[in-house]
């Protein structure tokens, strides 16, 4: 399965890659305020969903631009027993934009539980992946979260509340309270591949509010695979519907869940 949904990613990336050689073509529409949604987008996820229904002509797809499509499953996407999980283009502002941080993200979940992963960044052809129980990769290189111990010597990544405003006032005092702890904050602007830098090293913690299934499904199975932690900011493994996440290595996501736990 895991070799399919990559192949799935790569033909989205060089839709993608195609696409950012000329931007100024490329036609952009408002889904909600700064949720954007381009041309690209959609043929991507097209172009995944028609390589994943080919191999498995049975299985359902939760995708951000054609919400949910069944095939041949009855049930709602989340309840299906094979559910694709897509993000085509996950960081769309960075690309309108021409900042190449972005990518695409690609999770299948079987009863509940993801247990495929693929995210893949075209722009440095970095192609992350994970299969439950067997560890992450970064292009065939076995990863691992690091080793970080302490909040106060972190990289934390994070993401900034973009569809809903109100959730801003609480994101900004956990901003506060984690940059007055952590050696240093990045908001790049793509979860996915913020997740992805967890599972490899390059952050020690990654929070945000907001987020959808598709922006985490993908890289909260190469963070667990990798040894780290993911959850809801208490904690607790209730994260893919609930619109927030925490990851990181274990002694740094545990030292984060006590920091919240103080923000009112």
């Amino acid at each position: 399965m895991i070799n399919v949904a990559v192949r799935a990613a790569r033909a989205a990336g060089r839709i993608i890659t195609r696409a950012s050689l000329d931007l100024d073509s490329v036609k952009v529409a408002r889904k909600q305020r700064n949720d954007f949604v381009t041309e690209v987008d959609r043929a991507s996820e097209a172009a995944i969903i028609g390589t994943l229904k080919q191999a498995y002509p049975d299985h359902a797809f939760l995708g951000e631009e054609s919400g949910h499509t069944h095939g041949k499953v009855q049930a709602p996407p989340h309840e299906a027993e094979n559910v694709w999980i897509i993000d085509p283009l996950d960081g769309t502002t960075n690309f309108i934009h021409g900042l190449p941080q972005y990518c695409v993200s690609i999770a299948l979940m079987q009863k509940g539980v993801v247990t495929q992963a693929v995210v893949y960044d075209p722009n440095r052809d970095e192609l992350y992946t994970a299969s439950k129980g067997r560890g992450a990769f970064l292009n065939d290189r076995r990863i691992r979260v690091a080793q970080r111990t302490k909040l106060d010597e972190a990289l934390v990544g994070t993401g900034f509340p973009f569809r809903r405003l109100d959730d801003l006032d609480r994101y900004l005092a956990m901003f506060k309270a984690v940059s007055e702890k952590a050696a240093g904050l990045r908001r790049p602007g793509a979860a996915a591949l913020d997740l992805a830098y967890v599972a490899a090293g390059r952050y020690d913690a990654f929070f945000e509010i907001g987020l959808m299934p598709w922006d985490v499904a993908a890289g909260s199975l190469l963070v667990t695979e990798a040894g780290g932690l993911v959850g809801n900011l208490q904690g607790d493994g209730d994260y893919l519907f609930s619109e927030q996440v925490l990851a990181g290595t274990p002694k740094v996501f545990g030292q984060m869940v006590a920091l919240f736990g103080q923000v009112r």
